[in-house]
């Protein structure tokens, strides 16, 4: 299956039969057949009729648009949905179990722990420099992951503390893989205020795109999470998946700027927002293809399969009563 980015302006979109053709002006650039395409990143001013919206959506063509000053803003459309309600009323019962939720929890960030550990284990054999800070944030990573291992029972707050002093000792020593020409000293967003952090933002809202769509796909409410807190307009199931990922792709990002794939030139910088620019957005996007293709896989299985237990997990209907006189008002 194919993604199509879009990063050039004034482009427009048809249909023509059963592909996809892009123009430019009166220059077609290029087609791709439907059946082949899954998901279109558009990343400047697109053109396309309501109708093709429809059509690509119907066709399960996942489509990502960004806009707004610096890029802020995003849309999605994620194409069908999965037809059985079960699903989501199992979904809407297990989030009233605070067992089942706890046991959810802990699963999420003990994943996320344990990676977390892998990538700063893997730093520490390539940086014998920095073996001070990375040990250290080892000892803490480790202490994080054996109260995980030993303590169960664990309530929802308690979980979300002991993720937040591991992330804290975690990017501490992250960001020392970093030149300090880049200027990461932490994590901030909206907007990024250096390019490892423009990077990360980035790819984290990729990633959080995919899972929302494996939960529409898998007839899941992506809004409905276990371990996230409701928030309006937060997608907190999509939050929960993708957060035992992270790790993965805050080593995917080391990597670029380690192969000096993504470099300063390709930033500037705008009052206090660090931006991609195109070049570097032509590097970032063909490396994310690949890096993106089995989470994407992984998150669909472990979706499909989360969504068939939900299933299993809706209450039985009550028996309707003997006496017809006795049954409640159907209004």
């Amino acid at each position: 299956m194919t993604t199509l980015y879009l990063d050039r302006r004034d482009l427009t979109l048809t249909l023509e039969g059963q592909a996809l053709a892009v123009y430019a002006g009166d220059e077609r650039r290029g087609t791709v057949p439907l059946h082949l395409l899954e998901r279109i990143v558009m990343l400047s001013a697109v053109s396309l009729k309501s109708s093709l919206l429809a059509r690509l959506a119907d066709a399960g063509v996942g489509i990502v648009a960004f806009g707004g000053q610096f890029q802020r803003k995003s849309a999605f459309v994620h194409g069908k949905g999965h037809n059985d309600g079960a699903r989501r009323v199992g979904q809407y019962h297990r989030y009233q179990d605070a067992e089942w939720c706890r046991a959810w929890a802990r699963r999420l960030v003990r994943g996320k722990v344990i990676r977390q550990q892998r990538l700063l284990r893997r730093a520490l054999a390539e940086r014998a420099d920095l073996r001070h800070p990375l040990r250290q944030a080892l000892e803490r990573l480790s202490a994080a992951g054996a109260r995980l291992r030993t303590e169960p029972a664990l309530e929802l707050d308690t979980l979300r503390g002991i993720e937040g002093a591991a992330a804290a000792a975690y990017f501490g020593a992250y960001t020392r893989l970093f030149a300090p020409a880049l200027g990461f000293t932490g994590r901030n967003r909206r907007p990024p205020k250096d390019p490892v952090n423009a990077v990360l933002s980035l790819a984290y809202t990729l990633l959080h795109h995919e899972a929302v769509r494996a939960c529409h796909s898998a007839g899941l409410d992506p809004i409905i999470g276990f371990y996230h807190r409701l928030d309006f307009g937060r997608e907190s199931l999509a939050s929960d998946l993708i957060e035992p990922l992270r790790p993965a792709v805050d080593d995917w990002v080391w990597g670029r700027f380690r192969a000096r794939e993504l470099r300063p030139e390709h930033f500037t910088q705008d009052g206090d927002a660090c931006l991609l620019g195109k070049s570097g957005r032509a590097h970032f996007y063909a490396a994310w293809e690949a890096f993106a293709r089995p989470r994407r896989r992984l998150l669909r299985r472990f979706v499909r399969a989360l969504a068939v237990e939900l299933a299993r997990a809706v209450p039985a209907a009550p028996a309707p009563a003997d006496n017809p006189d006795d049954a409640p008002p159907p209004f």
